[in-house]
């Protein structure tokens, strides 16, 4: 069978996405069969488009790494039934009219979410709460320095470092996006274009004892400065570049160690692992108004290349969703 799905015939920039047909994905043990209804851009969508990023084996070639929607099919004894609503990651294919998703990476979604909200949600949450919780062990009292505090992931990251108990330091481009990670609870904000040396200042509140980073090379100097003894720097992106000068005598006498952390190649059980969390610990917190969804906009999926476009350029507060609602009813 055929499907209407996002494919490119080559690698390169966002003109080379179009819609086509595809073959539609059969259901496997353990996997649901999800009619998407929408589906989460993120920067690593990008790189795959671009050739720098490739999928984990046996993954879908096609872009797209969060859906939401209905069930289509499910695997005798699965919890899920066809019509159920649901959100979830997936290793690629979200892009698409139908996607395969890990039964266990499958969490119900409430009515009070749209779609569009529930198919922002997985990545930058479980990305958060992977890098902040579990790799860079933030605790009550720490303080935590987010670069690119306005993204999907950093707004994420800023709400649980709070839910930690930690208090939030954030950069970001403009004073609109540095408002805005005030108001998601940053106790501290910096204009990275204005302060490309920000290590002094953020000493000057405190420093940090952990530091989310997805620049890379470009603020490896300073993250290493801002951090306090036993400081964690957690590595998730290479927007400004791949190799830089290490400074190993302040690594060694700071104590500090350096992560460098991605979601998509996890095992199984570590996704299934942070996929509880997203659904116990921050869903809750969604649904009572501690904490937000921010979705800064949506494009339906006939426009795709404005959707990479917008958030390539930054213009993106909070996440960006595809819809598929030209195509599909919403139930």
């Amino acid at each position: 069978m055929k499907m209407q799905a996002v494919v490119q015939q080559g690698p390169g920039g966002a003109e080379t996405m179009e819609l086509a047909e595809w073959d539609r994905p059969q259901l496997a043990p353990g996997k649901l069969l999800v009619r998407v209804m929408a589906a989460g851009v993120n920067r690593a969508d990008m790189m795959q488009r671009e050739g720098r990023y490739a999928p984990p084996p046996g993954a879908s070639p096609l872009l797209g790494l969060e859906v939401a929607g209905w069930v289509e099919e499910a695997a005798e004894g699965s919890v899920f039934q066809p019509g159920d609503a649901v959100f979830g990651l997936v290793e690629g294919g979200g892009y698409a009219e139908y996607a395969l998703l890990d039964e266990a990476l499958a969490i119900a979604k409430p009515d009070a979410l749209s779609w569009v909200e529930a198919a922002s949600l997985p990545e930058a949450w479980m990305t958060a709460w992977f890098n902040l919780a579990e790799k860079a062990g933030v605790a009550a009292g720490d303080n935590v320095l987010v670069h690119a505090g306005a993204s999907g992931v950093g707004v994420a990251a800023i709400q649980v470092a709070g839910l930690l108990g930690a208090r939030a330091f954030a950069s970001a481009g403009s004073a609109e996006k540095l408002a805005f990670c005030r108001e998601l609870g940053a106790a501290q904000v910096f204009n990275y274009r204005e302060t490309p040396a920000f290590s002094e200042l953020v000493k000057s509140w405190g420093g940090a004892d952990a530091v989310l980073d997805p620049v890379g090379a470009a603020y490896l100097a300073e993250n290493l400065q801002a951090l306090n003894p036993d400081g964690r720097l957690v590595n998730i992106g290479l927007m400004g570049g791949l190799k830089a000068e290490l400074d190993f005598g302040r690594l060694l006498m700071k104590r500090i160690s350096l992560i460098g952390s991605t979601l998509r190649p996890q095992p199984p059980a570590a996704k299934a692992r942070l996929a509880a969390a997203l659904r116990e610990r921050i869903l809750p917190g969604i649904l009572d108004g501690r904490l937000r969804t921010v979705v800064d906009c949506s494009f339906p999926w006939t426009q795709v290349r404005d959707a990479h476009r917008y958030v390539e350029e930054n213009r993106n507060l909070g996440k960006v969703v595809l819809t598929m609602f030209s195509t599909q009813a919403a139930g």
